[in-house]
């Protein structure tokens, strides 16, 4: 135990630079986008080290208020970017705001869309009927239906 505590007093700097790589490796292996702000911050305060505030209680204090910091903030950044439903592999996501058309009558608010490529199940907006190669606009997912109404 005496040398971990000596490897640690005689290099601060290191020991933080090392806990930030090890906790990005598992960032990258996951993806879950939870331990990056950990890593930048155990990696900050490897930098701080260097400027010569050390001392284990200041260090890991100071790593445990900025990862909190980090991640609160970006969450509520990132958020705002990608929005809280956004799936970057959810390809119906990206049809909103398309127009395509009617692949089928609409019976009772049902049918089939063809939008960019693809035929998609979907629900009118409004209910009702539409004959086949209307104009329709997605405005909306739902499950796994994309909502349309007439363009």
């Amino acid at each position: 135990m005496d040398m971990v505590a000596d490897l640690y007093a005689a290099q601060p700097f290191w020991i933080w630079m090392g806990f930030a790589a090890v906790l990005l490796a598992i960032e990258a292996a996951t993806g879950t986008g939870w331990l990056l702000w950990a890593a930048a911050s155990a990696a900050a305060v490897a930098l701080i080290t260097l400027a010569g505030v050390t001392g284990a209680p200041l260090e890991i204090g100071l790593f445990a208020a900025l990862t909190l910091v980090t991640t609160l903030v970006s969450r509520r950044f990132v958020g705002r970017i990608h929005g809280s439903d956004s799936d970057i592999n959810d390809q119906r996501l990206r049809l909103v705001g398309k127009i395509g058309r009617a692949a089928g009558a609409f019976v009772e608010g049902q049918g089939r869309v063809f939008v960019d490529g693809s035929e998609w199940l979907a629900d009118l907006e409004e209910g009702g009927d539409l004959p086949t190669g209307v104009k329709v606009a997605v405005t909306g997912v739902h499950g796994s239906r994309l909502v349309v109404k007439p363009a």
